[in-house]
């Protein structure tokens, strides 16, 4: 590190310091002790997607430090793990230079894969996680098409045109004044505030990125000082407190950034509070056969434009002795009635409830209904195509239209959440159905979620780097199909998948390569090659080969083995001799009996064997020798398939 740029770092924490202290800043790294992080930080160090991933969700502050001034990214990065640095930084963690903890990161990087991958989500060239959903809100005030505004607010010669709901999760006066009437197609500004005062304001409420100085480029001071009055005025009206303080310029770069930041956090858990409390709150379960007949008036008490419908499938039908069926949705002045049903998903059947008495009724099909808002399921490319074009769903009808989504209402939940919240923290037990529904609708980043997911919590119980040891142990129960996530990779074009599957299988490779069923999924992997010659190869056995690799080596290249494991130029009989012959000397073998003539002794007294029974030295000589039984498996398959790969 040149002179300058350690007198520059220097600066900038000096700089920090001061600004920490004296309140205007929060600390990026705060200090954390507790036992859940240090778990963090513990599998960021080994490189443990499986446990990273339930942190994640848990909670944990992924941008902390411990006690020895380590970030979890620090320690990832300096322990080389690629996959865990990626999950850290699509998940928020921060690496900026002109930090001292993201200086550190990028000096102790492994190696420039991971330095490359730390400097492109850099501040300058990253965004916010929460930016997708800002920038969506923001295009709103300004999107000719398809129509979804369901207000006008009106200054002077100047109407914008807004959207109840948002105005009455972001503004408490809002709220009040539109609960109290929520009927009112306009407002009337008072003729004290200015046109531009009331644009800052809504541009703040739409969560964009306000410039002052844009707004009053080229005024005068007293004009200039006319909007600000108007802004105060029109910020204590509507009860926005923070207004005023937010919209003031800002030369900081860090300071700025926290603000803005802190502002979509509060933005978003907005957002999240009224869709808990009123979509969600307002979801009915009705029989099947009662879904077609639900009629919701337009003038409803939480402003929904749209009803989205998901049906459960048969085996998830739940027992039910007092179910009650609802025909009709609320008018202005009703509250629609919520059907209550017994489940671990608040409210919703997700899967079969035990019968407690003979008398109960036998199970029934259930519809779940959720109001929803067209402006947000706008950011689904699904939806902006069918309410942009000429479909039945476009068109205005009496009542609120109802879609029905080929998904369970767990899955459409799931949706939901994440196209008005962002957040995206669901279970394996749903992961790949809201992987195959993302993709249905066009939701590439949930999509890209549902993958993650699948990538990292399927595992079985046990951690990542427990089950993808070089001994192949692996859980007596999988906690995933992997033949239906390598099939759903294919399906849906996600790379990850296919990488995660071919891994999984070569770390257990022994388990599977016998199965019927493994080796049609190798058939049906070399059909996806269109006009297959005889001589391609099979992708799914190129990753296989190449992750079994990987596997051994783990236990080669720090022996100096790993130039051994070239198939073409000693087989497996040769590389446990040299094994042997590496580790110990003829006379040491003959002294520990590791060759002794007592095979039944040996075998009864836990002896080293390999994958086709036979004694093996050590365990470095087993895995030698177990690496080549398993690609010799693997041609074997391939001749029997008739494939040349």
């Amino acid at each position: 590190m040149d002179v300058k740029r350690k007198h520059e770092i220097e600066a900038a924490l000096a700089t920090e310091a001061q600004a920490v202290s004296s309140g205007r800043l929060k600390e990026d790294n705060p200090l954390d002790t507790s036992e859940r992080f240090h778990v963090f930080c513990e599998a960021c160090r080994r490189g443990d997607l499986k446990v990273c991933q339930e942190m994640i969700q848990a909670g944990v502050n992924i941008n902390a430090r411990d006690r020895h001034d380590y970030t979890p990214l620090i320690l990832a990065s300096l322990c080389g793990h690629y996959e865990v640095i990626q999950l850290l930084l699509e998940n928020g963690a921060l690496c900026e230079r002109d930090t001292f903890q993201g200086e550190r990161c990028l000096y102790n990087a492994l190696n420039d894969r991971i330095r490359n991958l730390l400097l492109s989500y850099d501040y300058a060239k990253s965004t916010n996680p929460l930016q997708p959903l800002a920038a969506h809100i923001t295009s709103l005030l300004t999107r000719p098409t398809p129509t979804t505004a369901d207000i006008t607010i009106t200054t002077y010669d100047q109407s914008f045109q807004l959207h109840k709901f948002l105005l009455a999760a972001r503004s408490p006066y809002f709220a009040k004044k539109l609960a109290a009437a929520p009927a009112t197609t306009s407002w009337k500004l008072p003729p004290n505030i200015p046109a531009d005062s009331l644009g800052v304001a809504l541009q703040y409420l739409y969560l964009s990125e306000v410039s002052l100085r844009k707004v009053t480029f080229g005024m005068s001071d007293e004009e200039e000082l006319v909007v600000l009055n108007g802004i105060d005025k029109i910020g204590r009206q509507l009860e926005m407190e923070r207004l005023f303080e937010d919209i003031t310029e800002v030369s900081d770069r860090r300071l700025l950034r926290q603000k803005r930041a802190e502002e979509l956090d509060r933005g978003r858990d907005q957002l999240e509070a009224w869709f808990q409390q009123n979509v969600l709150k307002h979801k009915m379960v009705v029989n099947i056969e009662k879904a077609d007949n639900i009629h919701w008036d337009r003038d409803n008490s939480i402003f929904a434009d749209v009803l989205l419908r998901a049906d459960d499938d048969d085996e998830e039908a739940a027992y039910d002795s007092d179910a009650t069926d609802i025909s009709a949705g609320p008018s202005e002045s009703s509250t629609p009635p919520v059907r209550h049903t017994l489940g671990p998903l608040n409210g919703i059947p997700v899967g079969p409830i035990q019968s407690r008495s003979p008398s109960e009724n036998p199970k029934t099909r259930k519809s779940t209904i959720y109001p929803a808002h067209r402006a947000l399921l706008l950011r689904s490319e699904y939806f902006l195509t069918m309410f942009s074009s000429q479909f039945r769903e476009a068109q205005h009808t009496p009542y609120l239209q109802t879609i029905k989504l080929d998904c369970s209402p767990a899955v459409l939940e799931t949706i939901l959440t994440f196209l008005y919240t962002e957040r995206s923290d669901f279970g394996l037990d749903i992961a790949i159905d809201v992987l195959f529904a993302a993709d249905q609708l066009f939701i590439e980043k949930l999509k890209q979620r549902a993958a993650l997911i699948i990538s990292t919590l399927g595992n079985g119980s046990s951690s990542t780097v427990e089950s993808e040891n070089p001994r192949g142990e692996t859980d007596a129960e999988e906690a995933v199909d992997i033949y239906e996530v390598i099939r759903a990779g294919w399906d849906t074009r996600v790379q990850r998948l296919e990488e995660f599957g071919a891994r999984y299988i070569a770390y257990r490779l022994e388990h599977f390569i016998d199965e019927p069923e493994f080796a049609q999924l190798v058939r049906e992997s070399s059909r996806r090659v269109k006009a297959r010659q005889e001589t391609d190869t099979v992708e799914l056995v190129d990753d296989i080969r190449y992750y079994l690799s990987d596997r051994f080596r783990l236990r080669f290249e720090d022996s100096g083995l790993d130039e051994m494991m070239d198939e073409t130029q000693m087989n497996g009989e040769a590389l446990a001799d040299a094994v042997n012959d590496l580790d110990l000397s003829d006379k040491e073998l003959v002294e520990q009996e590791v060759f002794a003539p007592d095979i039944e002794g040996q075998f009864a007294a836990g002896a080293i064997r390999t994958l086709d029974g036979e004694i093996a030295g050590d365990e470095f000589a087993q895995d030698a020798i177990n690496y080549q039984i398993l690609l010799g498996k693997i041609d074997r398959l391939l001749e029997d398939l008739n494939l040349d790969a």
